[in-house]
């Protein structure tokens, strides 16, 4: 049986490009907000219909700009665990400093309505970088430098956590200085003698009353 012929015209690979390159010129320039496809075509010299056969719609256009500038994401492998966890921290760092300023927020408020678009947002800009810092778990793990219970993906989400709250909301910094500090504080830990403190915690008779309950049963007056 014959495979049906291709219909139309072949796509344009230098329309792709040109597209893509305006679409980035666009939001450093703009920004998201005021970004449109009608503008996007005119530095791209194609027509909006051209845009729509390639994206269905804005968010997907900018999601796929966005993937194009962050590029292949590689992590190092020096042996030195430390070393590397500080350089796949600045992986984070450096795939947000690839985004324009005021680009993220909006549009994750215009793809987390709709599953699906959620998905491709969270696999073109945060899957990318989580998976190489990965790697650099699973080699200091296979090292024996790292328990081999960790949870990957907890820890994934730690050192992660550092960079995306940082860079939403501004009040610190994230340059190479508090980079190694918070690969320092993740690796030894914050207790001082974390199984004094567990032991503590499973002899309580009782659990700690906590703030919203003190009120909660008094008797009325």
């Amino acid at each position: 049986m014959q495979s049906p012929r291709a219909t139309g015209r072949p796509r344009d690979a230098r329309i792709d490009a040109a597209v893509l390159d305006a679409t980035l010129a666009v939001l450093d320039e703009s920004g998201y907000r005021r970004l449109t496809l009608e503008e996007v075509a005119r530095r791209a010299g194609t027509t909006k219909p051209a845009i729509y056969r390639r994206w269905a719609g804005r968010e997907r256009l900018v999601l796929a700009a966005l993937a194009r500038r962050l590029g292949e994401i590689e992590v190092p492998d020096t042996t030195c665990t430390m070393c590397d966890l500080g350089e796949s921290l600045s992986v984070f760092i450096a795939a947000f400093r690839r985004m324009p300023p005021d680009v993220l927020g909006p549009l994750y408020a215009d793809c987390s309505s709709e599953p699906e678009l959620r998905a491709e947002f969270m696999s073109a800009l945060f899957d990318p970088p989580r998976a190489a810092v990965a790697q650099t778990l699973d080699r200091a793990i296979a090292r024996g430098d790292l328990r081999a219970d960790l949870d990957v993906g907890l820890t994934l989400d730690l050192l992660a956590s550092f960079v995306h709250y940082r860079a939403l909301f501004g009040h610190a910094t994230t340059d190479a200085h508090e980079t190694e500090r918070a690969v320092e504080t993740l690796l030894h830990g914050i207790a001082t003698d974390y199984p004094h403190l567990l032991a503590h915690s499973l002899g309580l008779s009782e659990p700690p009353v906590r703030a919203h309950e003190l009120h909660h049963d008094a008797p009325a007056t």
